[in-house]
Formats: C-alpha cells, sequence, structure tokens
C-alpha cells in the first residue's frame, strides 16, 4: 500500500520540470531511472511534483496515443515518475501546454486560430474550436486513466489566448450581439469582440476542467495564470487551484505583485520562481540565496511556492541542481506553519481594476510587461513599509470599509455603480488616493481641481523633506478650487530654487478624504526609482492614513505584509535589498543583512508575547498608548513576529 499523497489545496511545496520536447527527442527516458528520481525525492521532500508531458511544441514526452509522441522512447519517462512518486506518496502534476500546441495545428490546420488579417495561427489553437474536444480532453484522460495522475497544471492558456477571427467566431460573433465583426483592434466593435473572445476563453476552460473531473473525480487542474493579473476578474471556473510562474528576471517585483493577486482570491495558490535566469544567448542558475528570497515573498504572502528546473533533451533531471533545492525547501519548511494559509490583514488596497484592463489592453489577457505600471506603484508602497493587498473590483464591492486607505493608480476607466460606491465610500469616512491624469479624471468634480492644460510627457522632480526626486512622466497641470489644498509640488528643474507647480492635492469629502498625484507615477518609478518620490508618495499616504496598524523603522528595503493565522496577528519580514532589479545582472549570491529594525504595532491590548519565527525566540518589547515595540537586530532574508493576544 503506498503512502497518501496530500492534495493539492493541502500542498505547500513542490518541484517542477519541463523541457518542452520536439521532434529532437530521439532517445526519450535512456537516462530516466527509478533511482534518480528517487534520490530527488529525499534531498528535496516536496510535497508534490510537475514533470513535462506536453510542451508548447506539441509533442508529447511519454509515449501518447491521443496526441503526438517524441520520435523514439527508449523507456516511458512518465511510467517511472510516477511508479516512484507513489512509492513516496508524492503527488505528480502533469506539465501540459493547452491553448499553445504546435504539433496539434500542424496537423489539423483548421484548429487553429485566425488573426485578424485572415491568416493561420503556427502555435495558438481556436477556444472555439475542436480541438479541446478532439485533443486536449483525449489526451487528459490518457494522463488520468493510465498513468493515474494526480492532476495537471496547463500552461500555455490564457496568456496564449488571442482575439479570433475565424469565420465561425465572427458569425457567432455577429448572432449573439447583432454587432458587425471588427475588422482589427482599432475597430470600433472590437471592445465587444474582445469581451466575446474572453467568454470563449472561459467557457473553455470551463470545458476541459468539467470534463476531466467528471471523468476523473480526483483529477486536480489548474489554468497556469488564470484568475490571476493576467485574468483580474472572478473565478467561474471549477479549478482545483490557482497558479503561475513569475518572470525569470524581475523575481522580486514580480513575486510582491502577483502574489498578492493571486492570494486575494480565496483559493489554494502557489508561485512558481525559476531556478535561472536568462537572457537570448545565456542561461544561468541561480543561487540559494536568490531563491530564498524569491520564496520567502510568496511565503509572506500566505502562498505554497515551486521551482522550475528544466529536464534534460531524454526527460532526465541534474541532480547536481537539486542540491540548490534542498536548502531553498528547507528553508521553506522552517516558514510553512508560521504563514502557509495566512490572511491578509486589510489595511491598504491597490486596485487592479478589471474594467480597466478590459478597456485599455488590446490583447484579451495581459502579460507581465503591461503590469510594470501596477508594479511600481505597489514597489513604492512597500517601500515606504505600507502593508498592501492588491483587489479586483469583486473584492473591494460591498466590503470597502474593510480598508483604511484605497489607491486607484493610473486607470482610465471604471464601472460607474463602482465610482458611486467608492464615493459613498469615502463620504462615510473612508480615504482614496488618486494617482495619474487618468485616475484624476474620473473624479474631477470630487477633487475640486480643473486642468490648466493638457498633459505632456516631460521630467519633473518631486518636493519630499528637502530633497527631490526625479521622473520623466505624463504629468498635467491642474488649478485648485476652494477647499482642494496642495500636498505635493514638483519642480521643473533639480533645484530647490526653481519654480514649483501642484503636483498632488487632497480635499474633504464628507467624512472622509479624496486626493490625487496629477503625474504617472508607477512605471516611472519602477523604472528609475529614487527616495525622494518615495518619501513623496509616503508622505500623502501619511496624510491619508496616519495609523497603519504595523510600522518599521531602521531600513526601506525590507517589505512588510500582516495577516492572520488560526486566530492571531503575524508580521511578515522580508530584505529586498540587493540588485534584484538590476537588469544587468543575472545571478549573485550575497543579499545584504538588514536592521536593526525597529517594529510598531498597535494593538488594543497589551499581548502575553511576541514570538520571532522560525527561530522560535521571545523578543522584549514594550507597550504604552496601544503600541508595542520590539527590536529585531539583524533580518537576513525573512521573519515572522507572531503577535500572541
Amino acid at each position: 500500500m503506498f503512502p497518501k499523497r496530500l492534495t493539492r489545496a493541502q500542498s505547500f511545496l513542490g518541484v517542477h520540470f519541463d523541457f518542452h520536447a520536439n521532434k529532437d527527442c530521439k532517445d526519450m527516458g535512456r537516462r530516466v531511472t527509478p533511482g534518480m528520481i528517487a534520490r530527488m525525492l529525499r534531498m528535496v521532500r516536496p510535497d508534490y511534483v510537475q514533470c513535462d508531458c506536453k510542451g508548447h511544441r506539441g509533442v508529447s514526452s511519454y509515449p501518447t496515443r491521443v496526441g503526438v509522441p517524441a520520435p523514439r522512447f527508449v523507456r516511458d519517462p512518465l511510467r517511472i515518475w510516477r511508479d516512484v512518486t507513489a512509492r513516496h506518496g508524492v503527488a505528480l502534476f502533469a506539465h501540459f501546454s493547452g491553448v499553445w500546441d504546435d504539433a496539434a495545428i500542424a496537423r489539423h490546420p483548421s484548429w487553429a486560430r485566425i488573426d485578424e488579417k485572415g491568416r493561420r495561427d503556427e502555435h495558438n489553437t481556436s477556444v472555439f474550436g475542436p480541438y479541446v474536444h478532439r485533443r486536449l480532453i483525449p489526451q487528459l484522460q490518457e494522463l488520468a486513466d493510465v498513468y493515474r495522475l494526480d492532476g495537471a497544471w496547463v500552461d500555455g492558456d490564457c496568456w496564449a489566448t488571442r482575439a479570433d477571427y475565424h469565420p465561425r467566431v465572427l458569425r457567432e460573433f455577429r448572432r449573439t450581439t447583432g454587432l458587425r465583426p471588427p475588422r482589427g483592434p482599432d475597430d470600433t466593435t472590437y471592445p465587444a469582440f474582445a469581451a466575446f473572445c474572453r467568454e470563449g476563453f472561459r467557457r473553455y476552460v470551463r470545458c476541459y476542467v468539467d470534463a476531466i473531473h467528471a471523468h476523473a473525480p480526483g483529477f486536480q487542474i489548474t489554468s497556469n495564470w488564470a484568475f490571476s493579473s493576467f485574468m483580474p476578474e472572478p473565478v467561474t471556473a471549477n479549478v482545483d487551484f490557482l497558479s503561475g510562474d513569475f518572470d525569470p528576471r524581475n523575481c522580486v517585483h514580480s513575486a510582491r505583485w502577483e502574489g498578492r493577486c493571486l492570494a486575494a482570491q480565496g483559493m489554494p495558490w502557489d508561485l512558481m520562481a525559476w531556478s535561472f535566469a536568462n537572457t537570448e544567448r545565456l542561461r544561468q542558475t541561480k543561487s540559494v540565496m536568490q531563491l530564498k528570497r524569491e520564496a520567502a515573498v510568496v511565503l509572506a504572502l500566505g502562498g505554497g511556492f515551486q521551482a522550475y528546473f528544466t529536464q534534460r533533451r531524454d526527460a532526465s533531471i541534474d541532480l547536481s541542481r537539486m542540491t540548490i533545492m534542498a536548502e531553498v525547501a528547507r528553508f521553506c519548511r522552517a516558514r510553512q506553519r508560521y504563514c502557509h494559509r495566512a490572511v491578509a490583514q486589510p489595511q491598504i488596497a491597490l486596485l487592479h481594476s478589471t474594467a480597466d484592463h478590459d478597456a485599455r489592453y488590446k490583447e484579451l489577457f495581459t502579460n507581465l510587461e503591461f503590469h510594470d505600471v501596477k508594479m511600481g506603484a505597489l514597489a513604492a508602497l512597500l517601500d515606504a513599509q505600507y502593508c498592501v493587498e492588491v483587489l479586483c473590483e469583486h473584492h473591494l464591492t460591498g466590503r470597502m470599509e474593510r480598508w483604511p486607505l484605497i489607491v486607484i493608480n493610473q486607470i482610465g476607466a471604471l464601472e460607474k455603480n463602482f465610482r458611486r460606491e467608492l464615493l459613498a465610500y469615502v463620504r462615510r469616512g473612508g480615504n482614496l488616493l488618486l494617482i495619474g491624469p487618468g485616475a484624476a479624471e474620473l473624479f474631477r468634480k470630487e477633487l475640486g481641481i480643473a486642468w490648466a492644460g493638457p498633459g505632456q510627457e516631460r521630467a519633473i522632480w518631486l518636493e519630499s523633506a528637502g530633497a527631490l526626486g526625479g521622473l520623466n512622466t505624463m504629468v498635467r497641470p491642474v488649478r485648485l478650487r476652494t477647499g482642494t489644498t496642495v500636498c505635493g509640488v514638483a519642480h521643473a528643474r533639480d533645484d530647490m530654487g526653481s519654480a514649483a507647480e501642484p503636483v498632488a492635492s487632497v480635499r474633504r469629502l464628507g467624512r472622509g478624504r479624496i486626493a490625487a498625484i496629477y503625474c504617472d507615477f508607477g512605471e516611472p518609478y519602477k523604472r528609475f526609482a529614487s527616495y525622494p518620490a518615495r518619501d513623496f508618495l509616503a508622505g500623502i499616504v501619511h496624510r491619508l492614513f496616519p495609523n497603519p496598524l504595523v510600522e518599521v523603522r531602521g531600513c526601506h528595503t525590507v517589505d512588510v505584509s500582516v495577516a492572520r493565522l488560526r486566530g492571531r496577528l503575524t508580521v511578515n519580514l522580508v530584505n529586498t535589498a540587493g540588485p534584484h532589479a538590476q537588469d544587468s545582472m543575472l545571478t549573485w549570491d550575497e543579499i545584504p543583512a538588514v536592521g536593526p529594525l525597529e517594529v510598531r504595532i498597535r494593538l488594543a491590548r497589551r499581548p502575553r508575547h511576541i514570538l520571532l519565527a522560525p527561530q522560535g525566540k521571545a523578543l522584549p518589547f514594550t507597550y504604552a498608548r496601544g503600541i508595542a515595540v520590539c527590536a529585531l537586530p539583524r533580518l537576513e532574508i525573512h521573519a515572522v513576529l507572531i503577535v500572541a493576544p
């Protein structure tokens, strides 16, 4: 009898392998042995493994009878993976490409998506076509029946999906909407067509998820990046968990952002770090330190963690790389009981608007580059030691009062009902900060402003505490009406004596306050961060939200996350110092420790103790006037403060 395996909802730590098999794979399984896989499992001790089954080329790395197998098999590698993981009580998931399937299109051209010029897509199948029924579902059923896999991580899905101009799709669009099909993304009917295609993708996911659940009820499945920052909307498919693989180069910023987007959905979730960084011609394995910190960002948000290692072209693995993963795994396990499934304590909500996403983005679902605008604003707030959640309209609607401050960054569209609820939230005592001319325009009347001219792309220098922080940005001149107060100015030159113009204001609205910054901030800050720009934003946030639950003093390169886990308040501290944001750096093996840090926690009553985890050490603290203050002499990568009531 094999040991019982954890479900994905119960799991915390995984390791992912893939290599996207192709026609060059003519000795599949040659070096794959049970001993190789067993040794990896003993080294890493994961809850689950994901291994290659079908990559974007559409060629399967096991001898499929349903799809397109690799040219020659010495052994069946998937059978070996399944037998060994089952004996060790480790769940096995397929890495399985969905919409992106070159081989399926090569053999069945009619399965392809058609672009706006009438050309067949060589990579991406049509979510409206027969591919899902004739290839995707039958192959998932094969994995469940023949190999008894625990589930699948479907890659190349939402982020590979594009608007489909296939004649049958255009006919259905006209029939259901009564609108003329667009000729391209600039056509007036394109927004409606994009919405139609997005719903087509949702139906496609629901189709294969429901089919495999009906066929094999224990089979657990997700669509990579579905219902995430790429697809900011309520979960409308019966997926078993949410997951994604964050940017292999821009790791800390990406993990900060993507983790918060997934955590808000209220489902089991994990994020995958790439174990290597790469350029077009160079790949280099990351250090243990790099991967520990990438894991720490995810763990601090309550998520599970996995790391991606490539397989060789015969499906074997490089065991020397597993020494790295084994160290990272020990780091994660030491923190599991203090982090996993923690739920964020509401402080600041940063809106990732579904309405704005759908209105502005020409493709159906966004990519990593599109998120720079939002990542930059998040980074500035985190650099100022604020606790931030990234939330969509469906998270906030009917619940806004839970968050003392809502921040809306660089958007151009909001639904009328949501805008109306935001204003009601402010009038009842909430605080709203708008960043960028586009966001301010949506609330111009309530802000008490008039535009003094059109927006311009230019350099400005934001003033904060006697220092200037430059941004190359879009800024729009503004005139303030009576009752609106200047709360931030910018200079035209890097000269404190040069003329200054108002670039931020605040105004009372009912019992609350509404403020705005009249320049784009997020993307410019992510490109060229500066401490005066950070402090400029922090000063405005402080006016709106002067008493956060937790304050950290002593260093700005510490991310702070406040959550509740099993009835206790937890404060996660992640050291973000070092060159992680430098494009010129692929890998490094040092992260400078920071400290001493002073942590101030607002509590209604004196706690019994404050425990430092994972060390298990009680920290001395003082308590006066509703604030507990403790000191952390040194922060290496990640620590958790657990407050016992």
